[in-house]
């Protein structure tokens, strides 16, 4: 009897254990960039997982670890992971760093200005330590020999030259000695392409016998060919006034640059009267000889007939002709003797508004 209640129990306990399946849990859900591969299939209630991010990803919030409930779930996570940054590199000195973003498997380029060489790798990747594949590469300057030496003439570096060794954007100033000119740029300059620019020419400069000017005279009585960068000096009769450089000098083109001109003094033409010259107001009689200078300045004085005052009017001489003033009077001898307080000049001066 016993036997048979032992086995009428075990076919019970089989039955519950067939109709009643042990919860489990499956592959735990994750965000982007977690690594998975080391998860199983299946899990029991209560295993514990840890999450970790995949190779260049690092975690930004929640917790590692996760647990198989017992209805089969997964605790809850906000583990995530967002891509490692690598530095900033750079500066590229002569070049420039062309890169969308520095994160992981990011890609940045290199280039250099014109006139300079790339030595290096022109590109980089951010790798999954946060560092570049390759190192920052360097812009070289382009090198040239050195310059050409004009025939006759010389060359001033900008900087002292090493090993005969120059480089892009070294520069020079070339000279020919007078009387030879130079004829081409003055300054040469090593080029993006290795070579220099093109070196000028230095070549024999003459100008004919400096001819003289009216009025005037020169230093140089000698007739002859002047070379080139000479000069002659001129100078004006008394009262005439030199106008334009005192110089001339013999330029490139075989000619003789501006010369001066002498101008010409002056003469007043008022009798009678007061007119105010050099600050000073006189008589025009004190005005000895009668006459002013090329670009001098001198003062009449006009009658305002409505207001009984009187006021000054300047002119100019230029160049031996001086305009007077059309308002101005000259009185008659016997005002000017008798009379000369009831002068223009003499009176109250009007007032400007």
């Amino acid at each position: 009897m016993s036997e048979c209640l032992l086995l009428l129990l075990l076919c019970q306990l089989s039955l519950y254990s067939l109709v009643t399946p042990v919860k489990v849990c499956g592959r735990p859900p994750v965000g982007p960039h977690v690594d998975d591969g080391d998860f199983q299939r299946v899990y029991e209630v209560g295993h514990e997982v840890f999450l970790s991010c995949k190779p260049g990803y690092s975690q930004t919030k929640g917790t590692r670890k996760i647990t198989c409930g017992v209805s089969g779930t997964w605790s809850h996570s906000t583990f995530s992971c967002e891509p490692k940054r690598c530095s900033i590199p750079g500066p590229l000195l002569h070049g420039a760093i062309q890169a969308a973003d520095n994160v992981y498997r990011s890609t940045i380029n290199y280039t250099c200005n014109e006139g300079y060489i790339l030595r290096g790798s022109s590109f980089s990747h951010c790798l999954s330590d946060g560092t570049w594949s390759h190192s920052l590469p360097s812009c070289d300057p382009v090198i040239c020999s050195l310059p050409e030496i004009p025939k006759y003439g010389k060359f001033i570096a900008s900087r002292k030259f090493k090993d005969n060794t120059t480089f892009f954007g070294d520069s020079v100033e070339y000279v020919c000695p007078p009387p030879l000119a130079l004829f081409g740029d003055e300054r040469g300059f090593c080029t993006s392409n290795g070579n220099w620019t093109r070196t000028p020419e230095c070549r024999l400069v003459t100008c004919p016998p400096p001819t003289g000017i009216p009025n005037g005279f020169m230093s140089f009585a000698v007739k002859r060919d002047h070379g080139y960068k000479e000069r002659v000096r001129y100078g004006c009769n008394a009262n005439y006034v030199l106008d334009g450089p005192m110089e001339a000098e013999c330029e490139k083109t075989g000619n003789w640059s501006t010369k001066p001109v002498c101008r010409a003094p002056c003469t007043v033409g008022i009798e009678r009267g007061r007119i105010f010259y050099n600050g000073k107001k006189m008589w025009i009689k004190e005005l000895k000889p009668k006459r002013i200078l090329h670009a001098d300045l001198l003062a009449v004085y006009c009658k305002n007939e409505e207001k009984n005052c009187g006021y000054p009017v300047a002119t100019q001489c230029i160049d031996g002709k001086l305009q007077i003033p059309a308002c101005f009077k000259e009185p008659g001898r016997l005002e000017y003797n008798l009379n000369p307080s009831s002068l223009p000049s003499e009176i109250e001066m009007c007032k400007s508004n």
